[in-house]
């Protein structure tokens, strides 16, 4: 279907009428190897009063389904196309296909263009340092010769370790960008600022309790802490305004005091860590959503509206899991648009509205795939369930995650079940060499869910992605075997 079937818009009128739409996005990531179609979701996003949403591409069929929503988009472009956006005409191409082609009465509302994903992550040693900045140039000036730039900003969202403080004062007011980039992110807060766009952030306090053993756990969430972070008469009582004050704190040092900031990213996952469940997500939910709706700023920035994506709307069983088992699991929906646990976005005490699951949400039948200790030769099993689990999310195995407390055939059920449901329940997808079988009694305990996968197509770029990370899934076999 072509690109100008959909009509679409850009209009600022009537974006919010309460604290809950003027505050609250999400991101909606798609690498899910059975994804809910975008229509679907769209309608869950309206169900949910959620305004704002954050893409990590500009895929024609999400836009599509968005259209006529007047829901606020932020459209994304990758970062292995950062150096093609150097070429201000591919640069002005991609604003033509992707932005202006949208701007009609009807349409999606883009308001932002985020260039790259986390490009000057620590970790990618500099890979994208010299070609976003131009990326981001060129494809502002597009938007401006599109004349749309006084409602569309292009923006880079960034990991919160682009900013750290002197190793001698690990204190906010000492907040600087980090060495080796301080004179590319000196240039590019200041573009910000003439272009009137904003700073993106991506801040998570369930990364710092997971990096650092000795982390004060009180200190990721909301309640307070007996050992607060004094900084200049001011008690840090949380890691999150401690972070976002470090970056005010850089700002200033950079001559942009006053920069718009956006929070591109937060959240807290619920499956595979010791410290991923529902219970401590809902904890640092209820300590994050009212404070929003209060509109309680940081000490650095007090009384402000925060513009806030959480991250994120559905969990991703094919995303990379080179971080941690927990990357596939930050929605607070389910894979198929359930609610993960009561959450009322809007911040209210006590809940008012509670989440709305998915609507129209089609299942493959009720079996499963379990082990069959009578078929075949089980000195093979470890190998099946090797395989199962490389192009298949066992995640939820690992240690102190939901269904590690399972017993060797209750895992190797648990692999040979997540491996059927991704292959649509074709037939041979439970042979694993006679170690497998077809059941119609669920296997589900209280604490693990044997998913009956949602009946969509499979995405096929989600199945190449797995196929690149089975090295790194081989890893899960010394967690089940």
């Amino acid at each position: 279907m072509g690109i100008y079937c959909f009509l679409m818009w850009l209009s600022l009128v009537g974006l919010y009428s309460s604290v809950a739409e003027g505050v609250i996005g999400v991101n909606w990531g798609t690498m899910a190897i059975h994804p809910l179609p975008p229509k679907i979701v769209v309608q869950m996003l309206k169900d949910n009063g959620i305004k704002k949403v954050k893409l990590f591409d500009a895929d024609q069929g999400t836009l599509s389904a968005l259209a006529g929503s007047d829901i606020e988009v932020m459209v994304a472009i990758p970062n292995n196309m950062l150096a093609i956006m150097n070429d201000y005409d591919a640069a002005k191409r991609w604003v033509d296909r992707n932005v202006s082609v949208y701007n009609f009465n009807g349409g999606v509302q883009i308001k932002y263009v985020a260039v790259g994903n986390e490009p000057f992550l620590a970790s990618y040693n500099g890979l994208f340092i010299h070609t976003t900045l131009p990326a981001l140039q060129n494809i502002q000036k597009a938007i401006n010769e599109a004349g749309l730039g006084d409602t569309v900003k292009a923006t880079v969202p960034l990991n919160a370790d682009v900013y750290n403080s002197p190793s001698s004062n690990q204190v906010p007011s000492a907040g600087r960008f980090r060495a080796d980039i301080r004179d590319i992110m000196t240039q590019m807060v200041q573009f910000f600022k003439q272009n009137n766009a904003p700073f993106t952030v991506n801040i998570y306090p369930f990364l710092s309790l997971y990096a650092n053993k000795d982390f004060p756990f009180d200190y990721a969430f909301f309640e307070g802490t007996s050992k607060p972070v004094m900084d200049n008469g001011i008690a840090y009582t949380n890691v999150f305004d401690a972070n976002f004050d470090t970056l005010v704190s850089a700002l200033k040092a950079a001559g942009v005091p006053d920069l718009p900031i956006i929070i591109g990213e937060v959240g807290w996952p619920t499956d595979g860590d010791i410290n991923a469940n529902t219970r401590y997500a809902q904890r640092f939910y209820n300590g994050l959503l009212p404070r929003l709706a209060r509109k309680q700023g940081t000490p650095l920035r007090p009384n402000v509206d925060l513009d806030v994506y959480l991250f994120g709307l559905i969990d991703e069983d094919a995303k990379s899991i080179d971080p941690g088992f927990f990357e596939r699991h930050w929605g607070i929906f389910g894979y198929d648009g359930q609610p993960k646990f009561p959450m009322d976005l809007s911040g209210q005490q006590p809940p008012s509205k509670l989440l709305s699951a998915a609507k129209n949400v089609k299942y493959l039948p009720k079996k499963w795939c379990v082990i069959n200790r009578d078929g075949g030769d089980m000195s093979k099993l470890a190998d099946n369930i090797n395989y199962a689990c490389s192009f298949s999310d066992c995640t939820s195995l690992g240690y102190g995650s939901s269904c590690n407390g399972l017993d060797a055939d209750g895992n190797a059920s648990y692999a040979f079940n997540m491996y059927f449901q991704a292959q649509g329940q074709k037939e041979l997808s439970c042979v694993f060499q006679g170690l497998g079988k077809v059941t119609t009694q669920n296997q589900s305990t209280e604490q693990c869910n044997f998913i009956i996968q949602i009946d969509s197509p499979a995405n096929l770029c989600s199945f190449a992605m797995l196929w690149l990370l089975v090295l790194v899934s081989w890893t899960i076999t010394t967690i089940i075997v």
